[in-house]
């Protein structure tokens, strides 16, 4: 701490006194700009008058040319206010402000005659900042070597982190001081079927951190196109963080054309927890929606042909009786079917009745298409053309048959990371799910990149996600992209990029399990940058159940798993486990059935990153509410008020709450449901398990009479 405290200092002496400062528009975040005595830049950070970001320097360094990292001075500065009311297509809320000022810096490096600006921009909840190439002759195509943007530490802060990794954020987070990174990284990375990790003390972003002041940081990026994504590496000795850009297969992390710009980094910052989770910064350092007609893009509510593979172990592939394929060659009619491929007719009908009984908008179905049968680890080109299904799998008929019941299937398409295959048939596939009437697909990129060399978060993927999305734009087709990079808030822009995994998700319940804290970090980090697919709904946690060779135990409550689809924000939400475990807890399940995907209000009740997360929202152009709790392996006990119903309405609540003996080791399935009037003057104390979490759906009562009987809910539940 010392040592950092010194290097401040030197910097501080450093500066060359040309200091510019603009505040956010309440006074609460302030940023101070300045040049130092050798033309660097650099910046600090103060919420409420004490720094939270201490004097860090920021600059470019270049591949093959004098780098853009010093020897500058400041040509203009410039001020400006923006406020503004936007409404997304859809999201947490109905209304979105955006409200900041905003320093221009145009900078000149006298001795290349090359020119550089930084744009800041100041909000109520932290700072955005991106660096801008102008039109010009000495700088027109560049390659970047690194970027060194920092952001200094003011302390030996607690985070909440993932390992650093070019191909992967299927991590559990790790809770640590910032000096014990270094000593746990290698045992906080897992196995996954693509990984690199880069340092020793590289994390990724979004990081969630909390200084011992009780002030919460969170450190991330905004806008990302056409540039790597950011990482971020530690010096742990002086405790700044600088950005690391992932590479492309010959070592560069950028390939810049001016004029251009890079993403906005970010910084959100309060002393409230829960003001971390409703921050709109990210969105709003986005551009506005680049679609005119937006009445296509719908929230989608789905069950899917999905666990009876991850949980169950059944496969993917149609038979077993061919080691390889080629799909040109391959003739599927002469080989002997395994018996127990999922994605066939009479099961995918089964789950289009289900969901028709019950609601639901979509039926996912994954292993529908040829080629699974050596599509991973071969590091094949040519895996999928993705219209051809296999023998079992009728679809014409079943999509007419899904149209009859109101339901439309859900496209899967895995590209086994051939991403050049994927682009080769994009446009075919994309016209297939419109001959068919599907409107959204589920796309995955499990596996080493081809072209080989390429990762997972490099510049030249982050084009290709954001082309499949806008090409399946002009199909009018909604995208839920796994394994592609981690969200930067692009669905304010492309709102059909409806989803994203990017992140370990339910299905490791069914591997090695999440860490029982898993769902109180997720929205602090991951969901900073937009919604997470993150398929909850299980009801049987003992995956031996579903597959005898299976050892492994979902670490979560019954309770916890109806909350989840309030705690963790998504248009896109699926009830991911079997119709049959559903009809053995109907009770439970009708939460499920009932709660929204859309909403025109979020409140967030209770927050603390690691601990719980309490949650309401006001369903879309009505007036119910749905409440979800998360709890860590600690428990977590809750005294709600319900002071944001409307006084001149009734409304009935059905609380679903963890029982008292229930624990997610030993009683997970341990569940109670009250129901009963309540008012604005309600105040509910709950307590969510170990591992658990309770779920509250309060609906709007027009007609008095069911309210005949029911007593008003209070106190302990």
């Amino acid at each position: 701490m010392k040592k950092f405290v010194l290097s401040a200092a030197l910097l501080f002496s450093a500066l060359a006194g040309n200091a510019e400062g603009i505040s956010s528009p309440s006074g609460m975040v302030k940023l101070d700009f300045e040049l130092t005595k050798d033309g660097r830049l650099a910046y600090q950070v103060d919420y409420k008058g004490t720094p939270v970001i201490n004097p860090s320097t920021l600059g470019l360094e270049l591949k093959g040319a004098t780098s853009l990292m010093d020897g500058f001075k400041v040509v203009k500065t410039s001020t400006s206010t923006f406020d503004e009311t936007w409404q997304p297509v859809w999201g947490e809320t109905k209304d979105i402000r955006n409200h900041y000022n905003e320093l221009l810096v145009e900078l000149e490096q006298p001795s290349t005659t090359r020119f550089m600006n930084i744009r800041f921009r100041v909000y109520d909840d932290g700072v955005g900042f991106r660096y801008e190439f102008p039109q010009q002759k000495n700088l027109v195509y560049f390659v970047i070597k690194e970027e060194h943007s920092r952001f200094a530490m003011t302390g030996d802060h607690t985070a909440w982190w993932i390992p650093g990794d070019y191909d992967t954020q299927e991590y559990d987070y790790t809770e640590s001081k910032l000096s014990e990174i270094r000593g746990l990284l290698q045992g906080a990375v897992s196995d996954n079927a693509s990984q690199t990790v880069f340092s020793p003390t590289g994390v990724q972003t979004s990081i969630q951190l909390k200084t011992a002041d009780g002030v919460y940081l969170n450190l991330h990026e905004a806008a990302l196109v056409d540039y790597s994504c950011m990482h971020l590496n530690l010096d742990d000795k002086n405790l700044v963080f600088e950005s690391w850009l992932t590479p492309d297969a010959q070592g560069n992390k950028g390939y810049m054309q001016s004029p251009c710009h890079t993403p906005w980094r970010t910084v959100i910052v309060s002393d409230d927890a829960r003001e971390i989770l409703a921050s709109n910064l990210i969105l709003n350092l986005n551009e506005p929606c680049k679609y005119d007609d937006t009445s296509w893009i719908k929230p989608v509510k789905y069950v899917g042909v999905w666990w009876e593979m991850i949980a169950g172990g059944k496969p993917w592939a149609y038979t077993f009786d061919l080691p390889s394929v080629k799909l040109d060659d391959t003739d599927y009619s002469k080989v002997k079917p395994n018996g127990i491929h999922p994605a066939n007719t009479a099961n995918v009908k089964k789950y289009i009745d289900f969901a028709a009984e019950h609601g639901f908008d979509q039926v996912l179905v994954e292993g529908w298409n040829t080629g699974w049968e050596d599509w991973f680890g071969n590091s094949k080109d040519y895996v999928f053309d993705f219209v051809t299904p296999y023998p079992d799998f009728d679809i014409k008929y079943l999509n007419e048959y899904a149209h009859s019941k109101g339901v439309r299937l859900m496209m899967h398409h895995e590209t086994s990371a051939s991403v050049r295959n994927y682009e080769r048939h994009m446009e075919a596939a994309y016209r297939l799910m419109n001959k068919y009437g599907y409107n959204s697909v589920k796309s995955g990129y499990v596996g080493n990149m081809i072209p080989r060399g390429e990762h997972h978060y490099g510049q030249w993927m982050n084009n290709h996600y954001l082309y499949a999305v806008t090409e399946a734009a002009k199909h009018k087709i909604m995208v839920n992209a796994h394994e592609a990079v981690r969200p930067t808030g692009l669905c304010r822009t492309y709102p059909n990029l409806i989803g994203n995994e990017s992140a370990r998700g339910t299905e490791y319940e069914a591997f090695a399990g999440n860490k029982p804290f898993h769902t109180t970090v997720l929205p602090f980090t991951r969901l900073q940058g937009g919604p997470m697919d993150y398929t909850p709904g299980i009801f049987e946690m003992d995956i031996n159940k579903l597959n005898p060779n299976s050892h492994t135990h979902a670490n979560t409550t019954l309770a916890r798993q109806l909350a989840l689809y309030v705690t963790m924000y998504s248009p896109l939400q699926m009830a991911a486990d079997l119709p049959e475990n559903y009809e053995r807890f109907m009770d439970a399940f009708q939460f499920i059935k009932d709660v929204a995907v859309d909403w025109d209000d979020s409140r967030y009740l209770e927050a603390e990153p690691g601990r719980y997360i309490t949650v309401a929202r006001k369903a879309k152009g009505t007036n119910d509410w749905f409440i979800g709790c998360t709890s860590s392996e600690h428990g977590h006990a809750s005294t709600l008020k319900l002071d944001f119903l409307d006084a001149d309405k009734q409304y009935i609540a059905t609380v679903y709450a963890d029982a008292k003996d229930a624990d997610y080791k030993t009683n997970p399935q341990a569940y109670v449901i009250r129901e009963g009037i309540v008012s604005p003057k309600t105040v509910l104390k709950l307590k969510a398990a170990s591992g658990g979490g309770y779920a509250i759906s309060i609906m709007e009562v027009k007609d008095k009479s069911v309210l005949k009987g029911l007593k008003r809910l209070s106190g302990n539940i």
